[in-house]
C-alpha cells in the first residue's frame, strides 16, 4: 500500500507519522510519502489533504499542476482523504469562499472557520459510525453543512456534520494525526484488524 499525504502545507509531518504509525500497528507492509509534486502520485493508493489553509493549499496544488493530477488519479481509482481544510477541498460547494477552488470529490457544502479562531480550538468525544467514541480535536474547524447523493454522514457534532464519507472518499473536520487512536486511519485505509 502507497499512501501520500499532501506536502503543500498545513499538518504534512504528523500526517505522515500517524499514517505510518497506523499500517505499522495493524500490520499491513506499506509506505507513507510527503508529495510535493504531481508525478509522486502516480503510484498512490491513497492521498491525504491535511489541515492548514485551504485557500493556499488550493492555489498550490493549481499552480503546481496538482489539482489536476489528483482528479486523474481519482478516475483510476486512487482515494482521497480530506482532514480540517482538506474537508473544503473535498467539497462540491464551499459556502464562505470563492477564492477555493475545490476538487468536487463529494457531495458536500462546507463552510470555513464554522468554530471560529485558533483561541476557540476544542477537543470533544463524537461517535462515529463503525467506530463507535472518538476523541476528536477541532482547530480553527469548518462544518459540513450537508451532504447529498450517495455520500454517507459518518459522526456529527451537534446538529453538524463532522464526518462524511462518499466512495473511497472521507472528508472530517477535525485532526485525527493529532491522536494516538489509528482507528480511523484503518477507517480510512480500509485496513483490516
Amino acid at each position: 500500500m502507497k499512501i501520500g499525504v499532501l506536502g503543500i502545507q498545513g499538518d504534512v509531518s504528523e500526517h505522515v507519522s500517524a499514517a505510518s504509525n497506523a499500517l505499522q500497528f495493524y500490520g499491513v507492509k506499506g509506505e507513507v510519502i510527503t508529495v510535493r509534486k504531481k508525478e509522486v502520485l502516480k503510484d498512490l493508493d491513497y492521498l491525504i489533504i491535511p489541515g492548514g489553509e485551504s485557500t493556499t493549499i488550493s492555489r498550490l496544488m493549481i499552480r503546481s499542476g496538482i489539482y489536476d493530477e489528483i482528479l486523474r488519479r481519482v478516475d483510476e481509482g486512487m482515494g482521497v482523504i480530506g482532514t480540517c481544510a482538506g474537508s473544503i477541498l473535498m467539497a462540491k460547494e464551499v459556502v464562505d469562499d470563492d477564492r477555493v477552488t475545490p476538487l468536487k470529490l463529494m457531495d458536500i457544502s462546507v463552510r470555513r472557520n464554522f468554530f471560529g479562531r485558533q483561541r476557540e480550538s476544542f477537543e470533544t468525544e463524537l461517535e462515529i459510525k463503525y467506530l463507535g467514541k472518538y476523541h476528536a480535536v477541532f482547530i480553527r474547524a469548518p462544518v459540513i453543512e450537508k451532504c447529498w447523493g450517495d455520500c454517507e454522514v459518518l459522526a456529527t457534532i451537534g446538529d453538524n456534520i463532522a464526518m462524511a464519507r462518499q466512495e473511497k472518499h472521507f472528508a472530517l473536520i477535525f485532526h485525527p494525526e493529532l491522536t494516538e487512536d489509528y482507528r480511523i486511519y484503518r477507517l480510512f485505509l480500509n485496513l483490516r484488524e
